[in-house]
């Protein structure tokens, strides 16, 4: 797990919620961390945030940091911007990553790598937590890169 200084996302996008039910993730991208949800109920991780276990219906949900690193479930590559930010900035590549240290939860990022190169599904990943610092408020994203690349 690192921080990044070569930005995936550029300057201009808009700032994501960083309030309510997901301020503990986002507390924690700012300091490098992956915490995600678990249930104090069955014990096992979920994501998105939610206010319920997706498993047991438990409203006794914690916060709790995970390994950095999973595994590349799916992925895509955008090549038209979805936000007038990006314009210039396509291809780049999304992926579904399965954190296995998480009960094989899955989340959503940018894969930090050139716009044509390839992507392997099942190639493991680890963490890049990029700072958004001159945002309002600012934010860290999470983004991954390919383990050893």
């Amino acid at each position: 797990m690192s921080t990044t200084t070569n930005r995936v996302l550029p300057e201009g996008l808009p700032a994501p919620s960083q309030d309510g039910l997901a301020r503990p993730y986002w507390d924690g991208t700012r300091q490098g961390r992956l915490v995600i949800q678990k249930c104090r109920g069955c014990g096992r991780h979920q994501w998105g945030p939610e206010w319920v276990c997706h498993r047991c219906h438990s409203f006794d949900l914690g916060w709790e940091e995970v390994a950095p690193r999973g595994r590349i479930w799916s992925w895509q590559r955008p090549h038209h911007p979805v936000h007038p930010a990006l314009n210039g900035h396509t291809p780049y590549t999304i992926v579904l990553v399965e954190l296995p240290h998480a009960d094989g939860v899955r989340m959503v990022g940018n894969l930090i790598c050139a716009p044509d190169a390839p992507v392997t599904i099942g190639a493991e990943v680890e963490a890049v937590f990029e700072p958004h610092d001159e945002a309002d408020p600012p934010y860290t994203l999470v983004q991954w890169r390919v383990r050893g690349g």
